[in-house]
């Protein structure tokens, strides 16, 4: 685990500080690594690790929220009960707090138009080496990172396309194109969490553009790291992975200090 920019790590030790601490993460790109076949994700063993110790210390939360289906995220993650889970972009919810637990749907489901969905994008997939479809209880993706070029472009034309004629929420992120059929994301997520366990800061590590919308509605006492390239509304930036992981251990130490 490498150094970490002076400015990210004063930040982290005035988290470390907080009342009541949050601390969240995306999970693929930054938990985790990209890999080519999604259900190959797992965490690094030494930010599971920390995320983890986190989360067993007093008035400290931590927290998973993903672009994943919550059934996914809770085995691919192999995180114990004590990170609460938040998949589907903030749509679905696992977690406890004091007042009480939080499981399902933070919305609605339109189930008619979720298979229109689904039925549509198979479709377009169906000739297209390398194109897949993930499907999720409130959502389904289009996954283009293992296609050629030209059909993943094709793929995603495609898609745009027919989305005219859904009432969905379309999100784009790398290589892929999803549609929800509920409004929600992952600063929603963040808003919730923060209200259910009282937190009076947050940390917050993600490197989507999934995660922006997160970003966004961090205030000023709160901690948002962007990992990768990219145009962000966070003020920090890491590399990494690994460099998650290092800031996790850096935030767990000063915080048990």
């Amino acid at each position: 685990m490498g150094d970490l920019p002076a400015e990210l790590l004063s930040a982290l030790d005035d988290a470390a500080r907080a009342p009541r601490l949050l601390v969240t993460s995306d999970f693929d790109g930054t938990l985790a690594p990209i890999v080519n076949h999604p259900s190959d994700a797992r965490p690094l063993p030494a930010a599971a690790e920390a995320l983890t110790r986190l989360a067993e210390l007093p008035d400290t939360t931590a927290a998973l929220i993903s672009g994943r289906a919550l059934a996914d995220l809770r085995v691919l993650s192999g995180l114990p009960v004590s990170v609460h889970l938040v998949g589907s972009h903030g749509a679905e919810f696992d977690t406890t707090s004091e007042t009480g637990t939080r499981s399902g749907f933070a919305h609605r489901i339109d189930e008619q138009l979720l298979n229109t969905i689904t039925d549509t994008l198979r479709a377009i997939a169906a000739e297209k080496p390398g194109v897949t479809v993930e499907t999720k209880p409130a959502s389904v993706a289009l996954h283009v990172r293992n296609a050629a070029e030209a059909d993943g472009q094709t793929a995603l034309a495609e898609a745009w396309a027919a989305a005219a004629d859904w009432n969905a929420h379309a999100t784009t992120g790398k290589a892929v194109l999803e549609f929800a059929v509920i409004d929600t994301d992952k600063g929603e997520a963040i808003d919730i969490l923060r209200r259910e366990h009282d937190a009076t800061t947050v940390v917050f590590f993600g490197d989507d553009v999934t995660d922006e919308k997160a970003f966004r509605r961090l205030g000023a006492n709160d901690v948002g790291v962007k990992i990768g390239p990219g145009d962000t509304a966070a003020r920090y930036r890491v590399d990494s992975p690994d460099d998650v992981a290092t800031a996790l251990h850096h935030l767990l130490g000063r915080r048990r200090g």
